[in-house]
């Protein structure tokens, strides 16, 4: 087993910056990919950016480069860092790890493995 801690969220104005945390724990070497996801109310769950095990970075085509996806040196703690927040940005954001090879199933929120509980953010206009 893989668990997943969030922390870091809360409520900014827009325009700030938020830096979003993940410790990883457990069998973490079952796991190949580390990722952010997002779900605002009666939306889906959606990729925000992912980092590979060798440090591959990938996020989805419609991004716009405000958030930067990184880990530590030793690959158990993975950050967010958003900048340039807007109110569409308002989400619960999870993370997740995966154990798959490839990576055209990124994207596909049910093929990730493992889940944390969440971190809510907040952007007030």
């Amino acid at each position: 087993q893989v668990q997943l801690e969030e922390s870091g969220g809360g409520l900014v104005q827009a325009g700030g910056s938020l830096r979003l945390s993940c410790t990883a724990s457990g069998s973490i070497y079952r796991v190949n990919v580390l990722g952010w996801f997002r779900q605002a109310p009666g939306k889906e769950r959606e990729l925000v950016a992912a980092e590979r095990s060798d440090g591959r970075t990938y996020y989805p085509d419609s991004w716009e480069g405000r958030f930067t996806i990184s880990s530590n040196n030793g690959g158990d703690t993975l950050y967010l860092q958003m900048n340039s927040l807007k109110p569409e940005d308002t989400a619960a954001y999870f993370c997740a790890a995966g154990d798959r090879n490839g990576y055209n199933w990124y994207d596909d929120a049910s093929l990730w493995a493992y889940w944390g509980q969440g971190t809510q953010v907040t952007v007030s206009s």
